[in-house]
């Protein structure tokens, strides 16, 4: 392989020993001291060192693919947007992972039985959820081939945001309340508890 060529390298790949190449980005040198191996997927590059460096080895480094958004994982918290509500389900819309915006699009679903710890029997979607709601919400397990299963559960856990009939963001009054600052309409909803 000579200097400016590149090809496909993958994690834990050895890339060549420390003695002809310097370990660059996307690579590790290895616990022995003499192997390079890639820590991601990607391009394998050789750069030559600069023209007033003492340095005659090139340095191997891996260019990772474009870097993917972050993905949901049972247990992390996601931020979700509902796009339908069903009598024993909402489905939603995953916007950001923890902190993070995804990239591709992930499609939720919170049921029944998942949307709070206590009365589930007594649960009313219709009075949980309304379409455009933002949710906050823990992702339970990857579900179906078409949707993760979602749980507002926990009292930190449920609508974050939501308008009203006639536009206006909402305030939340109670666990299950939320009242419109312009017309004072109140609409019942599974509020996240603010923390």
């Amino acid at each position: 392989m000579s200097a400016g060529e590149e090809n496909i390298a993958t994690p834990g790949e050895i890339l060549g020993d420390s003695s002809q190449f310097i370990a660059g980005k996307g690579t590790y040198l290895a616990p022995n001291g003499r192997n390079i191996h890639a820590s991601l997927t990607g391009q394998r590059r050789l750069v030559p060192p600069p023209a007033d460096s003492a340095e005659k080895r090139l340095t191997v480094e891996v260019v990772g693919h474009k870097t993917r958004g972050a993905v949901p994982e049972p247990g992390v918290v996601v931020i979700a947007r509902v796009t339908r509500v069903m009598a024993r389900m909402a489905s939603a819309d995953i916007m950001c992972v923890e902190s993070k915006a995804v990239k591709e699009k992930f499609t939720g679903i919170i049921r029944q039985q998942d949307v709070r710890a206590t009365e589930i029997d007594k649960v009313d979607m219709y009075q949980s959820f309304w379409p455009g709601d933002i949710v906050k919400a823990e992702v339970l397990s990857l579900g179906d081939a078409r949707a993760y299963y979602l749980s507002t559960a926990k009292n930190e856990l449920g609508v974050v945001s939501a308008q009203s009939i006639a536009g206006a963001t909402m305030v939340p009054i109670s666990w299950t309340d939320m009242q419109c600052p312009s017309t004072g309409q109140v609409e019942k909803r599974k509020v996240a508890k603010v923390v």
